[in-house]
């Protein structure tokens, strides 16, 4: 008598799933587990008895998904790796690891917040002293016919957002919209965190929302990046997704505060591109991370909380204006403007000057004592 481990393999260079197991190196329970998941069928499942039967050519796949899976790649992604060539599967998988670092860095960053605000009463009850002055605008560019972009600038609430796809100008309109009520008569600084996370999720909802109204093609094909603070008087709450930005001129040095979640951010991440090259790549613009109508692409937004100093000047923009503007040129302009207004007005003429290939959208705040 035999059984699925150990019975004869029909057909010439098939082998069974325990002969498999020993070849690959896994499991017979890990292999079943891989071909219930999808990831790793068997190349014949006799329609008898259900014995699953391996190519012995496929154990370098298995041996691959089992180190996917134990680095924590979720299973649809790694069913994509697997099924390109070397050089693609290593780049997704560098992308992948990059975008790990990265949220485990936002992760890091948001415990020292914590500690900080539990060790000391005193910051979880501040009262604010500082006030914010305000500005933002958009422009269409000069080559797209329509504008996508969208930004906002009021006391509590600083947001820029750059829709893609068909309904890609409803998805940015509506993730802004969302944030509005949350930031609405003020935030007190020991529950911005609880507030922003409950911002990012009605954002996300209000994206899917959009899109699913403008019935414009696939859902996942339409949305928006997002990048919001929210003023509590002493703090600025960061929600970011995407790569538009948002940066900090401080005593005249300027500051990029936010990680871009897209392709060439991963590669400049893992030392494969500079980021000179990435200035001009021409994959620049793929995503990793975004809010689309079939739901959040990757894992949601990233949160932040930063302190704020009277003379900081803070500036959120969609890569309209940061794929095509140095960074010695935004902190030039940003540095010598006389209040938000200005600074907006002149760096959507940079973009301008530039060629302005996209859609531009800004919003620039400065720090005020009260």
């Amino acid at each position: 008598m035999t059984d699925e481990g150990q019975g004869r393999a029909p057909g010439a260079g098939l082998v069974t799933i325990g002969a498999f197991a020993r070849l690959s190196r896994l499991s017979a329970k890990a292999l079943r587990r891989y071909d219930e998941l999808g990831l790793l069928a068997p190349a014949l499942v006799d329609p008898v008895n259900g014995y699953r039967y391996y190519d012995p050519a496929q154990a370098r796949t298995a041996r691959l998904v089992a180190w996917l899976r134990r680095i924590g790649m979720p299973l649809a992604r790694i069913t994509r790796v697997i099924a390109l060539e070397p050089g693609a599967a290593a780049a997704e998988i560098r992308a992948y690891w990059a975008q790990v670092e990265a949220e485990t860095a936002a992760r890091r960053d948001l415990a020292a917040f914590l500690i900080d605000q539990l060790s000391t009463e005193d910051v979880m009850t501040q009262v604010g002293t500082l006030g914010i002055r305000y500005a933002a605008g958009t422009d269409t560019g000069a080559v797209r016919e329509t504008n996508q972009d969208a930004a906002y600038a009021g006391a509590r609430l600083l947001a820029v957002a750059d829709g893609f796809g068909a309904g890609g100008a409803g998805a940015s309109t509506a993730a802004i919209e969302a944030l509005k009520p949350v930031a609405l008569g003020g935030v007190p600084a020991g529950e911005l965190l609880n507030r922003l996370h409950d911002a990012a999720e009605q954002a996300a909802r209000a994206v899917r929302d959009a899109v699913a109204a403008s019935g414009g093609g696939e859902p996942q094909e339409s949305g928006t990046t997002l990048t919001a603070m929210v003023w509590t008087g002493s703090q600025l709450g960061l929600v970011h997704i995407g790569d538009s930005r948002a940066y900090l001129l401080r005593d005249g040095e300027l500051f990029r505060i936010t990680h871009d979640h897209s392709l060439v951010q991963s590669m400049i991440d893992d030392g494969s591109l500079t980021e000179e090259e990435a200035f001009s790549h021409p994959q620049r613009a793929m995503l990793l991370k975004v809010l689309a109508g079939g739901g959040p692409y990757g894992s949601g937004p990233d949160l932040d909380v930063r302190d704020a100093r009277p003379g900081d000047r803070y500036l959120l923009c969609s890569d309209g204006l940061s794929a095509v503007v140095e960074g010695t040129d935004l902190a030039r302009v940003l540095a010598a403007a006389d209040g938000p207004g200005t600074a907006v007005r002149e760096l959507v003429a940079l973009a301008g000057a530039a060629g302005a290939p996209d859609n531009v959208a800004c919003a620039v705040a400065d720090v005020v004592e009260l």
